[in-house]
Protein backbone atom coordinates (compact mmCIF):
# COMPACT_ATOMS: atom_id res chain seq x y z
CA UNK A 1 0.00 0.00 0.00
CA UNK A 2 1.42 3.29 -0.92
CA UNK A 3 0.95 5.68 1.76
CA UNK A 4 0.91 9.62 0.40
CA UNK A 5 2.95 11.94 2.73
CA UNK A 6 1.69 15.60 2.91
CA UNK A 7 3.96 18.45 4.72
CA UNK A 8 3.68 21.92 5.48
CA UNK A 9 5.86 24.42 4.53
CA UNK A 10 5.67 28.25 5.44
CA UNK A 11 8.61 29.31 2.96
CA UNK A 12 9.44 29.13 -0.35
CA UNK A 13 12.63 27.07 0.38
CA UNK A 14 10.59 24.53 2.80
CA UNK A 15 9.06 23.35 -0.67
CA UNK A 16 11.71 22.82 -2.29
CA UNK A 17 13.28 20.91 0.86
CA UNK A 18 9.87 18.69 0.80
CA UNK A 19 10.23 17.75 -3.15
CA UNK A 20 13.91 17.11 -2.68
CA UNK A 21 13.31 14.90 0.29
CA UNK A 22 10.67 12.90 -0.88
CA UNK A 23 7.39 14.35 0.51
CA UNK A 24 4.32 14.06 -1.88
CA UNK A 25 2.05 17.38 -1.40
CA UNK A 26 2.52 20.70 0.21
CA UNK A 27 0.56 22.26 2.72
CA UNK A 28 1.33 25.82 2.40
CA UNK A 29 0.64 28.27 5.29
CA UNK A 30 2.95 30.80 7.94
CA UNK A 31 2.45 31.45 11.17
CA UNK A 32 2.50 27.59 11.90
CA UNK A 33 2.70 28.18 15.98
CA UNK A 34 -0.93 29.76 15.63
CA UNK A 35 -2.31 27.36 14.30
CA UNK A 36 -0.92 27.83 10.33
CA UNK A 37 -2.50 31.12 9.01
CA UNK A 38 -3.37 32.51 5.03
CA UNK A 39 0.20 33.42 3.25
CA UNK A 40 1.33 36.36 1.83
CA UNK A 41 0.88 36.44 -2.40
CA UNK A 42 4.41 36.73 -2.81
CA UNK A 43 5.07 33.81 -0.78
CA UNK A 44 2.26 31.59 -2.75
CA UNK A 45 3.98 32.84 -6.16
CA UNK A 46 7.49 32.15 -5.20
CA UNK A 47 6.50 28.63 -3.54
CA UNK A 48 4.43 27.63 -7.11
CA UNK A 49 8.03 28.46 -8.92
CA UNK A 50 10.56 26.38 -6.40
CA UNK A 51 8.49 22.80 -6.45
CA UNK A 52 6.70 20.84 -9.14
CA UNK A 53 4.41 19.02 -5.95
CA UNK A 54 0.85 19.90 -5.46
CA UNK A 55 0.31 23.04 -3.59
CA UNK A 56 -2.76 23.60 -0.91
CA UNK A 57 -2.55 26.45 0.05
CA UNK A 58 -4.36 27.66 3.51
CA UNK A 59 -7.13 30.11 3.88
CA UNK A 60 -7.66 31.28 7.17
CA UNK A 61 -7.16 35.15 8.06
CA UNK A 62 -6.67 35.15 11.96
CA UNK A 63 -5.71 32.92 14.58
CA UNK A 64 -8.46 31.92 17.37
CA UNK A 65 -11.45 30.06 16.60
CA UNK A 66 -12.78 29.75 12.93
CA UNK A 67 -16.53 31.62 12.96
CA UNK A 68 -15.11 34.84 10.80
CA UNK A 69 -16.78 38.18 10.29
CA UNK A 70 -17.93 38.95 6.71
CA UNK A 71 -14.93 41.26 5.73
CA UNK A 72 -12.73 38.16 6.87
CA UNK A 73 -14.65 35.67 4.98
CA UNK A 74 -14.61 38.65 2.08
CA UNK A 75 -10.82 37.85 2.14
CA UNK A 76 -11.05 34.31 2.52
CA UNK A 77 -12.99 34.28 -0.62
CA UNK A 78 -10.26 37.15 -2.36
CA UNK A 79 -6.67 34.53 -1.17
CA UNK A 80 -8.80 31.86 -3.19
CA UNK A 81 -9.14 33.68 -6.08
CA UNK A 82 -5.88 34.67 -6.11
CA UNK A 83 -4.52 31.22 -5.39
CA UNK A 84 -6.25 30.18 -8.22
CA UNK A 85 -4.73 32.72 -10.67
CA UNK A 86 -1.10 31.37 -10.01
CA UNK A 87 -1.85 28.03 -10.17
CA UNK A 88 -2.08 26.35 -6.91
CA UNK A 89 -3.48 22.84 -6.71
CA UNK A 90 -5.69 23.22 -3.66
CA UNK A 91 -7.58 25.33 -0.66
CA UNK A 92 -7.51 24.13 2.88
CA UNK A 93 -9.97 25.70 5.06
CA UNK A 94 -12.16 25.66 7.41
CA UNK A 95 -15.36 27.58 8.43
CA UNK A 96 -17.81 27.36 11.89
CA UNK A 97 -20.88 28.61 13.17
CA UNK A 98 -20.37 29.72 17.00
CA UNK A 99 -21.75 26.87 18.12
CA UNK A 100 -18.75 24.83 16.03
CA UNK A 101 -21.02 23.00 13.65
CA UNK A 102 -20.08 23.43 10.23
CA UNK A 103 -20.71 26.69 8.22
CA UNK A 104 -22.91 24.78 5.36
CA UNK A 105 -23.09 28.36 3.93
CA UNK A 106 -19.72 29.85 3.19
CA UNK A 107 -18.01 26.33 3.31
CA UNK A 108 -20.16 25.77 -0.20
CA UNK A 109 -18.98 28.50 -1.62
CA UNK A 110 -15.31 27.97 -0.77
CA UNK A 111 -15.65 25.03 -2.46
CA UNK A 112 -17.90 26.91 -5.51
CA UNK A 113 -14.89 29.60 -5.85
CA UNK A 114 -12.09 26.35 -6.00
CA UNK A 115 -14.11 25.33 -9.37
CA UNK A 116 -12.71 21.84 -9.14
CA UNK A 117 -9.21 22.44 -7.20
CA UNK A 118 -8.96 20.15 -4.13
CA UNK A 119 -10.88 21.77 -0.98
CA UNK A 120 -9.52 20.48 2.31
CA UNK A 121 -11.81 21.20 5.68
CA UNK A 122 -8.74 21.55 8.42
CA UNK A 123 -8.83 20.56 12.06
CA UNK A 124 -12.05 23.07 12.69
CA UNK A 125 -13.07 19.33 12.20
CA UNK A 126 -12.15 18.87 15.74
CA UNK A 127 -13.84 21.15 17.33
CA UNK A 128 -17.03 20.33 15.62
CA UNK A 129 -19.63 18.79 18.30
CA UNK A 130 -20.98 16.12 16.15
CA UNK A 131 -17.63 14.95 14.00
CA UNK A 132 -19.90 12.18 12.03
CA UNK A 133 -22.79 14.52 11.74
CA UNK A 134 -19.76 16.97 10.47
CA UNK A 135 -18.56 14.19 8.17
CA UNK A 136 -22.02 13.73 6.39
CA UNK A 137 -22.10 17.67 5.89
CA UNK A 138 -18.85 17.70 4.40
CA UNK A 139 -19.81 15.11 1.95
CA UNK A 140 -22.91 16.59 0.87
CA UNK A 141 -21.38 19.85 0.15
CA UNK A 142 -18.42 18.44 -2.53
CA UNK A 143 -15.19 18.67 -0.14
CA UNK A 144 -13.15 16.52 -0.85
CA UNK A 145 -11.11 15.57 2.38
CA UNK A 146 -11.07 16.24 5.68
CA UNK A 147 -7.74 16.49 7.83
CA UNK A 148 -8.43 15.54 11.65
CA UNK A 149 -6.60 14.31 14.69
CA UNK A 150 -9.31 12.47 15.49
CA UNK A 151 -10.19 15.23 18.11
CA UNK A 152 -7.27 14.70 20.26
CA UNK A 153 -4.53 16.69 20.79
CA UNK A 154 -2.60 14.54 17.99
CA UNK A 155 -3.43 11.85 15.92
CA UNK A 156 -2.03 8.92 17.29
CA UNK A 157 -4.28 9.40 20.32
CA UNK A 158 -7.67 9.99 18.40
CA UNK A 159 -6.47 6.83 16.28
CA UNK A 160 -10.06 5.46 17.37
CA UNK A 161 -12.09 8.04 16.19
CA UNK A 162 -9.79 8.49 12.74
CA UNK A 163 -10.70 4.84 12.25
CA UNK A 164 -14.49 5.14 12.60
CA UNK A 165 -14.46 8.56 10.30
CA UNK A 166 -12.76 5.91 7.64
CA UNK A 167 -15.72 4.10 7.59
CA UNK A 168 -18.46 5.96 7.61
CA UNK A 169 -16.50 7.70 5.04
CA UNK A 170 -16.76 4.95 2.94
CA UNK A 171 -14.53 6.52 0.24
CA UNK A 172 -17.31 9.00 -0.15
CA UNK A 173 -14.57 11.76 1.47
CA UNK A 174 -11.25 11.78 2.13
CA UNK A 175 -9.83 11.16 5.41
CA UNK A 176 -6.38 12.19 6.13
CA UNK A 177 -4.84 12.38 10.11
CA UNK A 178 -2.54 15.04 11.15
CA UNK A 179 -1.11 16.78 14.28
CA UNK A 180 1.57 15.51 16.05
CA UNK A 181 2.47 12.55 13.11
CA UNK A 182 6.15 11.24 13.61
CA UNK A 183 8.05 8.78 12.28
CA UNK A 184 8.14 6.75 15.47
CA UNK A 185 5.12 5.86 14.83
CA UNK A 186 3.42 6.64 11.69
CA UNK A 187 3.10 3.02 10.54
CA UNK A 188 1.10 2.32 13.77
CA UNK A 189 -1.35 5.14 13.13
CA UNK A 190 -1.59 4.19 9.37
CA UNK A 191 -2.85 0.44 10.30
CA UNK A 192 -4.87 1.55 13.09
CA UNK A 193 -6.74 3.94 10.98
CA UNK A 194 -6.34 2.29 7.69
CA UNK A 195 -6.25 5.40 6.08
CA UNK A 196 -3.91 6.31 2.44
CA UNK A 197 -2.25 9.90 3.54
CA UNK A 198 -0.96 11.21 6.26
CA UNK A 199 -0.23 15.23 6.89
CA UNK A 200 3.46 16.32 9.02
CA UNK A 201 4.93 19.16 10.03
CA UNK A 202 8.38 17.83 9.96
CA UNK A 203 9.26 21.37 11.82
CA UNK A 204 12.94 22.35 12.53
CA UNK A 205 14.50 24.78 14.17
CA UNK A 206 16.77 28.00 12.66
CA UNK A 207 18.56 30.66 14.54
CA UNK A 208 18.98 34.00 13.42
CA UNK A 209 21.59 35.36 15.21
CA UNK A 210 20.69 39.22 14.56
CA UNK A 211 19.19 39.50 18.01
CA UNK A 212 22.14 38.15 19.95
CA UNK A 213 23.45 41.70 21.16
CA UNK A 214 19.62 42.06 22.99
CA UNK A 215 18.98 38.89 24.22
CA UNK A 216 16.57 40.66 26.63
CA UNK A 217 13.98 41.57 23.88
CA UNK A 218 11.88 39.52 22.10
CA UNK A 219 10.00 38.47 19.10
CA UNK A 220 8.39 35.79 18.67
CA UNK A 221 10.88 33.14 17.85
CA UNK A 222 12.32 30.45 20.01
CA UNK A 223 14.36 31.19 22.40
CA UNK A 224 18.38 30.07 21.72
CA UNK A 225 21.51 31.30 23.11
CA UNK A 226 22.80 32.37 19.84
CA UNK A 227 19.61 34.32 18.49
CA UNK A 228 16.35 33.62 18.25
CA UNK A 229 14.95 30.60 16.14
CA UNK A 230 12.13 30.17 13.21
CA UNK A 231 10.64 27.41 12.08
CA UNK A 232 11.79 25.40 9.30
CA UNK A 233 11.29 22.04 7.24
CA UNK A 234 13.54 19.13 8.40
CA UNK A 235 14.25 17.17 5.33
CA UNK A 236 15.72 14.14 7.87
CA UNK A 237 12.29 13.63 9.60
CA UNK A 238 10.77 13.65 6.30
CA UNK A 239 13.12 11.19 4.78
CA UNK A 240 12.47 9.30 8.44
CA UNK A 241 8.90 9.10 7.54
CA UNK A 242 9.38 8.48 3.83
CA UNK A 243 11.00 5.06 5.37
CA UNK A 244 8.33 4.64 7.87
CA UNK A 245 5.54 4.22 5.38
CA UNK A 246 7.38 2.24 3.04
CA UNK A 247 7.19 -1.03 5.12
CA UNK A 248 3.50 -0.19 6.17
CA UNK A 249 2.08 -3.08 3.89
Amino acid sequence: MSVLLEIIATSAEDCAVIERAGGDRIELCTALSLGGLTPSAALVQRARAMTRLPIMMMLRPREGGFCYSPEEFRQMALDLKFGLAVGVDGFVFGCLQQDGTVDERRTAHLVKLAAGRQTVFHRAFDVTPDPFAALETLVELGVMRILTSGQRPTAIDGADLIRKLVGQANGRIEVMPGAGVRAEHVATLVQRTGVDQVHASASGVEVDPSTRANAGLHFGGAQREQGEGHRVVDAVQIAALKHALAVVL
